[in-house]
């Protein structure tokens, strides 16, 4: 009996070794035939997709040929945008104010793009034009990149078509996203405006008093430029033409407190608007940055909130140097606005596209003559319309 029941548990250990080694077998099925499919996806093998069963024609029906599998589909042309309307009076300012750089840098391109044959060369000498075009390297790279890798071989013969891909390509880089300016938000608006002494930031200030004052506005101007000689008193000049109050402190005296009883009097006596001048240097870039940063905190006790925009002032005349301006008062200050000047005087207008592209900060006026209207609102399709103005009949 004994021996009988030794047998039965025998047989049934045998069972079990079996059962579990088919089970190991499966498994191990599976799992090859898991690293087979992960092989074939990862080169790339696919399996053949079921053919589509074609409809029998009806009687009369046209039937349209099969695309073969190794024929990409025609890809549609990139759609223009449509143009924004610019009117007649912004237009001809803004191509008064651009003649000189139109005679610059895009007179030089024009002249390349006149070649009945755009080759390597060629090719290399527009990329040194936009490079020494005082439009900063990112933009320049930009530009270019968009003509060589963006055009085909039979576009790049036509200067119409590299001028229509360099006026697309500028306004992509001006018109990033910016919420359009609104002083109606706060009362009053409270405006700091920063900027290096000889940019004419003091002259700017004048003609936006003015600007808004004509617009209906009551304007408060504060004296903040207390360490340059003179600065007060030619604010008060921008005063009595603007019709406008100015707040004033004493010479080389506290900044900041003429600015705080500024904007503290805009608070009482409701004033929709004050502009703060601020010091354009002092003895050392330290020394001004950290007094700017003292006007910013003096602003937000008077009114808590304030200032609600910070917009530096750079001269056109300066070329890239302005953008290194502008860098250098970014890293330690909150810019929102930029207001370019002089840009009638100068040859280097483009560098509002290294502005816009290396800042990121929009450019909320320019400066277009020495009339109180040429500060105008800044328009990046009429900038771009007026930059490149005539620039293709030119080079035909």
């Amino acid at each position: 009996m004994l021996h009988q029941t030794e047998l039965i548990q025998f047989a049934i250990a045998i069972i079990g070794i079996i059962l579990v080694l088919l089970v190991l077998r499966r498994a191990a099925r599976k799992s090859r035939d898991k690293a087979n499919l992960t092989a074939r996806e990862r080169l790339g093998v696919e399996t053949e997709a079921p053919q589509r069963q074609r409809r029998r024609p009806r009687p009369g029906q046209k039937v349209e040929p099969e695309p073969r599998e190794d024929e990409a589909p025609d890809e549609e042309p990139e759609a223009e945008e449509p143009e924004a309307e610019v009117d007649a009076d912004t237009r001809d300012a803004y191509k008064a104010g651009l003649a000189k750089t139109r005679g610059g840098f895009v007179a030089k391109l024009g002249r390349l793009f006149g070649k009945k044959k755009i080759d390597a060369q060629t090719l290399d000498e527009i990329e040194e034009v936009l490079m020494t075009a005082d439009i900063g390297p990112r933009a320049a790279t930009r530009i270019f990149d968009s003509v060589k890798g963006g055009l085909s071989r039979d576009e790049l013969e036509s200067p119409d078509k590299i001028w229509s891909k360099i006026r697309r390509t500028s306004k992509e880089i001006l018109a990033f996203d910016a919420k359009p300016l609104d002083t109606t938000t706060h009362q009053p608006f409270v405006l700091l405006v920063l900027g290096v002494n000889g940019v004419g930031k003091t002259t700017t200030i004048g003609k936006l008093a003015q600007k808004w004052t004509t617009e209906g506005k009551r304007v408060l101007l504060a004296a903040g430029d207390t360490f340059r000689a003179a600065a007060t008193e030619q604010l008060e000049e921008w005063g009595k033409r603007a019709k406008v109050d100015v707040v004033k402190g004493k010479p080389n005296g506290d900044p900041s407190s003429v600015i705080f009883d500024a904007v503290k009097r805009g608070v009482e006596e409701k004033f929709d608007i004050v502009i703060c001048d601020t010091a354009g240097r002092l003895h050392s870039n330290a020394g001004l940055m950290d007094e700017l940063k003292k006007v910013r905190r003096v602003c937000d006790k008077a009114m808590p909130g304030a200032p609600h925009e910070t917009w530096m002032v750079l001269d056109a005349t300066t070329g890239q140097n302005a953008i290194a301006q502008a860098k250098t008062f970014k890293a330690d200050m909150e810019i929102t606005g930029i207001v370019l000047t002089k840009l009638d005087g100068s040859s280097k207008g483009g560098v509002v596209l290294g502005i816009c592209d290396e800042m990121k900060v929009p450019v909320r006026f320019v400066g277009v003559g020495e009339k109180i209207g040429d500060l105008r609102p800044f328009d990046p399709h009429a900038f771009v319309d007026a930059l490149y103005a005539d620039a293709a009949s030119e080079a035909a």
